[in-house]
């Protein structure tokens, strides 16, 4: 699972738009902006979207143990 503001740190490390979100994730920009304004996003929206970012090369942190963050995966 990931959180609100993980989603908005990620869009900025990876310079995505709310439209290159949608392209990669297939989530609509309307449900992208509630979610993180903290509005209740199901399962399957959220999960569409750690898929994207992960992919694209982001890692979620663990909130427990390390802080709700993320980090850029290093490539080599």
């Amino acid at each position: 699972m990931i959180t609100p503001v993980q989603s908005k740190m990620a869009r900025a490390a990876l310079d995505w738009t709310l439209g290159l979100t949608t392209h990669h994730s297939g989530v609509s920009q309307n449900t992208i902006s509630r979610f993180e304004r903290g509005g209740v996003s199901n399962q399957s929206t959220i999960s569409a979207l750690k898929f994207a970012y992960e992919n694209a090369g982001i890692i979620f942190l663990d909130e427990e143990n390390e802080g709700p963050g993320i980090r850029i995966k290093k490539n080599g």
